[in-house]
């Protein structure tokens, strides 16, 4: 009798495992016939859910006999249902979506990577167009900018309490190339996005906190990755005009017309060129011209190879800050400047190759990038008080090339009968920064004298490994380790070539977890430690010392969609800093304050209201106090009170538009917040109406004329005729009420 049970058995186990199969999906665009990431595909027979890959791929194992259904869609596409009889001759299939208007109803909160798959960000990206690169870093919730010298330099940047300088605190990349520039001649992290075409960015990737071992350097408030568009949706020439002399012109041609082959491939070239005197009593000349150009095509059985290639240069005038006291006086006005011949220019050239090499249950993707950027900048934030005759004037210059490698192993396989996807990768970078300087000036002409002059290597090594793990329906964990390698050196130029070396070694441990409480809520916590890097002309004179701070962060939180139609992410976090960097331009040294701790609550609802109407809203709460000076706690310009939303809508005629506002609170101006940086509260409108092959646009900034400004800082400076310096707040005035107008038009 036991053997025949046991024969039984062992036939029943045989059949099952002869029978049981898996099932390869590809996607693809309808439109473009290019492969769609992230896309939820959910097997209703288990409830398993996956998402797409870089490839557009997806695969399910383990699947018995029979019929299994899926449901495929993905934010901003139709929904699929595919059911195939198992088993089956054929286990590659390829699906092609729709593209339609966004759906939050349709939005599955299931899933082993929603942590890595920001869902509140590809919700935005389809509601609310970008017209410059300022909308595109406001598309991340809780992140706010300022812009303090012209047009032409890069934004300041505010994230979970963090006075973010220019870069310094959150990571940014552009199609997984870095953007942020390590000692630069400005201050470290330097993130300028300004080479970015609006009208290609497809995506726009983030997460906050230092959770991701595949994040590096200045991840700590977070990281924004944009992905710029595989193909254009059709041939198009677009005109802009607006107040002050405002006047822009865009175009973008494909070269090869997706589709019209069996291989996926396209290519495109795209070009804007701008320009504009600005608001401010000084016309500040700005213009830019950018050129890009993207192609994607296959190589060998599946492989594709996406190259990039781009090259930016812009030059400005600007009126700076300017102090309280001096508009109060009526000695200049609130768009007056204080030195006019501020301003600079900048360029930046890039080529970035990447290679897709998909595997039977993973992918492997190569990439390297060279970039040669150009920066110089004129400023003048103390006017006379150091020099009371010749002024303050500085410039800030740099030649920059920059090279380096990602690469990454994804392998999804099992672990003691349990799903995981393993990850494994090699990061380089490597910047040569030359004849980098500080010097003082006067009207931008003559050079008075250098106070820092030299050459900077820096190399970054970097090797990561984590593994993801389905330990049941309801829970997932990943584990993750970080290993970073930085090589530092100076070779100082005012000291007959003197070179200076340094390095450091530090490990990064990751970890998360995540519950699926039921189909409408997933729970998460995440811990992790990351860090920030320190200018290389610092860390050599500290003999290699506080190279690569660390930062400690933990969440908690949700993905919340309690209706069919409201979609809900609230989170409590908290960061603990080993220092804080404060920059300090004309003296052309980093100050450190010392360890920190900021605890937060950040809150972001998407609701739509009916077919056509969606509204969204962003809180951000945050503390922000140093640990070491108990009699002056206060981080400077922290912010510890945004908020930003808005009402969005469309409709499948060609109409858009949207009424948003943006808050940033009340904020400590200097250590003991007796000084404070006046918040602000300011409302922008935009409507676009689509006849045929035309678009008509219109975008109204500052809608109700609100004075306010729009950066702000602690600072002692002397005006001509004054006998001494003066602390107080000094400004750059935010934009009056705005009006632009654009004419796109298909060919």
């Amino acid at each position: 009798m036991m053997q025949k049970f046991t024969l039984l058995f062992l036939c029943f186990l045989f059949h099952e495992t002869i029978m049981a199969t898996e099932i390869h999906f590809r996607i693809l665009n309808k439109k473009n016939q290019i492969q769609i990431e992230d896309v939820w595909v959910l097997h209703t027979n288990s409830g398993s859910i996956k998402f797409t890959d870089t490839k557009g791929q997806v695969y399910f194992d383990g699947l018995q006999s029979g019929i299994s259904t899926f449901q495929i869609s993905a934010i901003g596409f139709e929904t699929k249902m595919v059911s195939i009889s198992l088993p089956s001759e054929h286990t590659n299939f390829e699906i092609i979506l729709e593209e339609t208007m966004v759906m939050i109803d349709e939005i599955v909160v299931e899933g082993n990577v929603l942590h890595k798959k920001n869902i509140i960000g590809k919700i935005d990206i389809g509601l609310r167009p970008t017209q410059n690169s300022q909308e595109i870093l406001r598309m991340v919730p809780g992140l706010f900018i300022g812009q303090h010298a012209g047009g032409g330099k890069a934004e300041q940047i505010f994230l979970r309490g963090f006075d973010v300088d220019h870069g310094t605190d959150v990571q940014l990349t552009v199609d997984d190339m870095p953007v942020n520039m390590v000692s630069h001649a400005h201050g470290q992290g330097y993130a300028d996005l300004h080479f970015v075409i609006p009208e290609l960015v497809d995506k726009v990737d983030f997460n906050k906190g230092p959770y991701l071992a595949e994040k590096g350097n200045f991840a700590t408030a977070g990281w924004v990755n944009l992905k710029t568009k595989n193909s254009l949706e059709s041939n198009v020439i677009k005109a802009e005009v607006g107040q002050f002399d405002t006047y822009r012109l865009y175009g973008g041609l494909n070269l090869l017309t997706p589709g019209t082959s069996d291989k996926i491939r396209s290519a495109y070239i795209a070009s804007e060129y701008s320009f504009t005197n600005g608001f401010f009593d000084a016309p500040q000349h700005f213009n830019k011209l950018n050129l890009t150009g993207k192609y994607i095509g296959e190589m060998g059985r599946n492989s594709t190879i996406h190259i990039g290639l781009s090259h930016f240069s812009s030059q400005w005038n600007h009126s700076g800050q300017i102090p309280n006291r001096a508009v109060e006086n009526g000695i200049i006005g609130f768009f007056g400047s204080i030195d006019p011949t501020e301003g600079g220019k900048t360029s930046r050239t890039s080529f970035t190759l990447q290679t897709l090499t998909p595997l039977k249950k993973g992918l492997i993707k190569n990439q390297i990038y060279v970039v040669n950027y150009n920066f110089e900048l004129y400023s003048n934030f103390t006017f006379f008080l150091e020099d009371s005759i010749n002024g303050d004037q500085i410039r800030q210059k740099e030649k920059r090339n920059l090279l380096g490698y990602n690469g990454t192993l994804q392998s999804n396989h099992k672990i003691i009968g349990l799903d995981g996807e393993f990850q494994s990768g090699l990061q380089f970078r490597y910047d040569f920064s030359k004849d980098n300087e500080l010097a003082n000036t006067l009207n931008r002409s003559e050079t008075r004298n250098q106070l820092q002059y030299g050459n900077i290597k820096e190399a970054n090594l970097a090797v990561f490994i984590a593994e993801q793990v389905t330990l049941s329906k309801k829970w997932n964990v990943e584990l993750g380790l970080r290993f970073e390698k930085f090589f530092n050196t100076y070779q100082d130029g005012l000291n007959n070539g003197t070179t200076i070396d340094a390095g450091s070694f530090n490990v990064y441990p990751k970890c998360s977890a995540f519950y699926q409480a039921n189909k409408k809520m997933q729970l998460y916590w995440k811990f992790g430690k990351g860090f920030h890097s320190n200018d290389t002309r610092v860390v050599v004179k500290q003999e290699g010392k506080k190279i690569a701070p660390a930062a400690y962060g933990s969440d908690i939180g949700m993905i919340w969609k309690p209706g069919n139609r409201l979609l809900v992410q609230p989170a409590i976090w908290y960061l603990w800093m080993d220092q804080e960097f404060v920059y300090v331009g004309d003296a052309g040294i980093v100050e450190t304050s010392g360890r920190s701790q900021r605890l937060g609550v950040d809150l972001s609802a998407r609701y739509q209201l009916t077919k056509n109407w969606f509204a969204d809203l962003d809180l951000n709460i945050a503390n922000a106090r140093t640990i070491d000076n108990h009699s002056e706690p206060y981080i400077p310009l922290a912010p510890a009170l945004t908020s930003a939303g808005g009402l969005n809508y469309q409709n499948s005629k060609g109409i858009s538009g949207s009424l948003r506002y943006r808050y940033m609170g009340d904020r400590p101006a200097n250590e003991t917040n007796d000084v404070i940086a006046e918040g602000y509260t300011i409302f922008d409108l935009q409507f676009s109406y689509r006849i045929g092959k035309i678009t008509l646009g219109t975008q109204i900034n500052n809608l109700f004329n609100t004075r306010w400004k729009e950066t702000q800082f602690n600072t002692t400076s002397r005006l001509r005729d004054e006998a001494q310096g003066i602390e107080e707040i000094h400004f750059t005035p935010g934009s009056p009420t705005y009006f632009r107008l654009s004419l796109a038009m298909e060919l």
